[in-house]
């Protein structure tokens, strides 16, 4: 349990790293800085799968295919395009409050599991994690813009947002499943939904070139070489490294505390942003931090206490042969 929380936040502080392009970058789409991550992330996971070929060959089945699309979709291309949608509509201050719903879902959808204390042992962790949330957010909605005059386009954008919450939320638990299921390492797990996401990328890319040339075409000024650059890291830390510490996070959690991991997601973005921004956090961000960090810990402690009330030597009758 000690090593999949730290997978945890290693996967959150690489996470915590996607919030900052777009503000260094505002010459370039939401589209555009989508299909450059996932296409360098592509490129980055051919690079380090040509290595390990002949070990992925006897371990491919082309079964695997069909999971490597849906985890590629819904981790990857269908969440940033849709987060993208909705930032455009409602702003980021709305759009990251209900995706930061995501331990909550994911800890709901997770319910079931058998290594999972009861779900009503989990409410006030999972309040406190809610209401860090909503603090992180209460100061931008204050001041948030509401410049659209037609009712429509706030509509989708909630829509959107709703809809990458699904899409991540549906993706944590499909994802455990295939980890289950599948032969290959994290490591190598990540590399092939890489691999498939930056095939996708390059597809989309292409049609978009086609169909709406404008989608993917900055700024005449644009600064193509901090582009790649930062996608260049965003492929390395936030997928490859973020990713493959998220596979081996799964792995050794249940999904009902793995969900909540991603709280380290928002603190880390919330310390890089203020590092960029040269300042400390305010006191209702503090105690956002404070009820994030304390609803973790409370669930943390709780996990503990279950999965050793629950171990197969206090849980067999005397006499049982194992």
């Amino acid at each position: 349990m000690k090593s999949g929380i730290l997978f945890g936040a290693m996967a959150g502080a690489s996470w915590g790293l996607v919030f900052l392009p777009p503000a260094l970058l505002p010459s370039f789409s939401p589209l555009l800085l989508t299909c450059g991550r996932f296409l360098a992330y592509g490129i980055l996971a051919l690079m380090l799968l040509v290595p390990l070929y002949s070990r992925i060959k006897s371990k491919w089945q082309w079964q695997d295919l069909a999971g490597l699309l849906r985890l590629s979709l819904s981790s990857n291309i269908v969440y940033f395009l849709l987060l993208a949608g909705a930032v455009q509509r409602i702003g980021i201050a709305a759009t990251s409050l209900i995706i930061g719903l995501l331990p909550l879902t994911i800890t709901l959808l997770g319910r079931s599991e058998h290594n999972a204390p009861p779900l009503k042992r989990l409410f006030w962790p999972l309040l406190a994690v809610v209401a860090g949330m909503g603090c992180v957010n209460m100061e931008a909605l204050s001041q948030a813009e509401n410049a659209a005059t037609d009712w429509l386009n706030p509509v989708l954008g909630l829509l959107m947002a709703f809809g990458g919450l699904a899409s991540w939320s549906w993706y944590a638990k499909d994802n455990a499943r295939c980890l289950e299921q599948t032969r290959f390492d994290s490591n190598e797990w990540s590399l092939l939904v890489g691999l498939v996401t930056g095939l996708i990328a390059a597809g989309i890319w292409a049609i978009a070139s086609i169909v709406s040339p404008t989608s993917v075409t900055p700024a005449a000024d644009a600064d193509w070489t901090l582009f790649w650059l930062l996608n260049l890291v965003l492929a390395l830390v936030s997928s490859w490294l973020g990713y493959m510490a998220w596979n081996a996070c799964t792995r050794r959690l249940p999904l009902t505390l793995t969900g909540q991991m991603v709280v380290f997601e928002t603190l880390f973005a919330l310390f890089y942003g203020f590092a960029y921004l040269q300042r400390l956090p305010s006191p209702l961000e503090a105690l956002s931090i404070l009820l994030l960090v304390g609803g973790v810990l409370t669930s943390v402690r709780l996990h503990t206490q279950h999965k050793k009330n629950t171990t197969p030597s206090d849980s067999m009758e005397p006499g049982t042969v194992t």
